[in-house]
């Protein structure tokens, strides 16, 4: 990727020379460990506002399927829940015997 822009930023003095000096360290040129910041950052950015959507589209869908009279009470999935866990429980117990 060809480089075409120059960014400047403020930081506190100490920041930068933990930063640097890290960077040194690791045998890296400080520019090269921003980008690399920066795109996680964008990537991490881009997924959250991914998911944020899937999200919402899917109690959006919930939602219409609870209007049209398609869902389901949160007391009948419990008790369907636990009686599943229950025969669950039973069949760990005859595999234990």
């Amino acid at each position: 990727m060809t480089k075409q822009s120059v960014f400047t930023m403020k930081l506190e003095p100490e920041l930068r020379e933990a930063f640097m000096a890290e960077a040194e360290a690791a045998h890296r040129p400080a520019s090269q460990v921003a980008r690399e910041l920066m795109r996680e950052y964008v990537e991490r950015q881009r997924e959250a506002r991914e998911h944020d959507e899937f999200l919402r589209r899917k109690v959006e869908k919930a939602r219409a399927s609870m209007r049209a009279g398609r869902g389901r009470p949160n007391e009948e999935l419990e008790v369907e829940a636990a009686a599943r866990r229950t025969a669950l429980l039973r069949q760990i117990d005859e595999v234990g015997e």
